[in-house]
């Protein structure tokens, strides 16, 4: 049976004064709305308990599962405000797909999509004053899902728990696009065949922290990791997908195997390619090869891309050999002219051909 989420109204929602404060200055993933969705699943009863209620803590016992077998699994996409007004959100069923996908790996219940789906589209109608309104801001929606249970034992939950938040977002770049210098790490691994990499679970990213930190050490902003059985494949960023722009207008990115993250904005950018005169290419590619090529020019850009920041661009490669630039060390021209054509079809001032935005409000 498809789930409703009625709305509790939040007493205490914060003033239009306080709400406006946030709005012109939001920042990233530190302020949020007055509400969330929630859901309930058990073993005996599925999913029951869906509904819109006020943001607030969670009340966990000690013993519950997730705190000790991270038995969970989250998502992110933004709604976008366009110019008449109205809120969209883009390619949200493939969150949704990406999302049973995670749960089924993560050995937690699979939300039906439409679910899926009415929990954002319920939240972003109680909280549609929260979607910011200046270029490049947007709501961040971020659905996630927990091992609730209280026992101690290795098996899958009997209790989950399902939530959606939002968080009012600024541009990534405050100051403008700004390209970036990565670590290529081959001392630490993300994840390994068999495992969870293809699965959006906190585990992974928690996994990629000691390597950030080892990039910072080498005055990186973002590490790259290398295959875990071989160190010798380029796969991907703690927390996005890698492109490459070669001198004969191919689009190159490293093929899904069952280690890398499916991304959303990945997929998005290999069917744009086209339109922009590129050959995509999803295939195995070497760490050799890319600094080869970033050397000798054959390689003439390269980029990361995600939910949060849509396209970053690399400018320089740092390994344990040296420095790396990539072309003139700017965000080159491929790069920025597919970054503008996907954030204009996301804030509704380019024409929808994919049909890839739903309406929400």
């Amino acid at each position: 049976m498809t789930l409703s989420f009625p709305l509790t109204a939040n007493p205490q929602p914060r003033s239009d004064t306080e709400r406006a404060a946030v709005l012109a200055d939001p920042g990233f993933g530190s302020n949020f709305t007055d509400h969330m969705a929630v859901a309930t699943w058990t073993a005996d009863q599925g999913w029951h308990e869906a509904g819109i209620v006020p943001y607030g803590p969670f009340s966990l016992d000690p013993a519950a599962a997730v705190l000790h077998y991270a038995q969970e699994i989250f998502e992110g996409l933004k709604a976008y405000h366009h110019a008449d007004g109205s809120v969209w959100l883009f390619r949200p069923e493939r969150n949704a797909a990406r999302f049973h996908r995670s749960a089924v790996r993560l050995a937690l219940p699979p939300l039906p999509e439409e679910d899926f789906l009415a929990s954002i589209e319920a939240l972003v109608a109680a909280d549609r004053a929260w979607v910011p309104t200046l270029e490049e801001q947007s709501l961040y929606l971020r659905p996630f899902m927990f091992a609730s249970e209280v026992f101690l034992g290795v098996r899958p939950a009997k209790k989950v728990t399902y939530s959606c938040i939002a968080s009012p977002a600024g541009a990534y770049f405050s100051s403008g696009v700004k390209p970036v210098k990565i670590w290529v790490s081959t001392s630490y691994t993300r994840a390994a065949p068999g495992g969870t990499g293809a699965a959006k679970c906190g585990g992974n990213y928690a996994a990629s922290l000691i390597a950030q930190a080892e990039a910072a050490e080498h005055g990186c902003e973002q590490v790259v990791f290398a295959d875990a059985a071989e160190h010798t494949w380029l796969e991907e960023l703690g927390g996005m997908n890698v492109y490459l722009v070669t001198d004969d207008d191919q689009l190159l990115t490293p093929e899904l195997s069952g280690t890398i993250l499916e991304g959303v904005t990945r997929e998005s950018i290999l069917i744009l390619a086209k339109d922009h005169g590129l050959t995509p290419v999803e295939r195995k590619i070497s760490l050799a090869e890319v600094l080869e090529g970033v050397g000798s020019g054959a390689i003439k850009e390269v980029f990361a891309c995600g939910t949060a920041a849509v396209i970053t661009p690399i400018a320089e490669l740092k390994d344990a050999d040296g420095s790396h630039r990539v072309g003139t060390g700017e965000a080159g021209e491929v790069t920025a002219a597919i970054r503008s054509a996907l954030l204009d079809i996301q804030y509704g001032r380019a024409e929808d051909t994919h049909n890839w935005l739903r309406r929400v409000s």
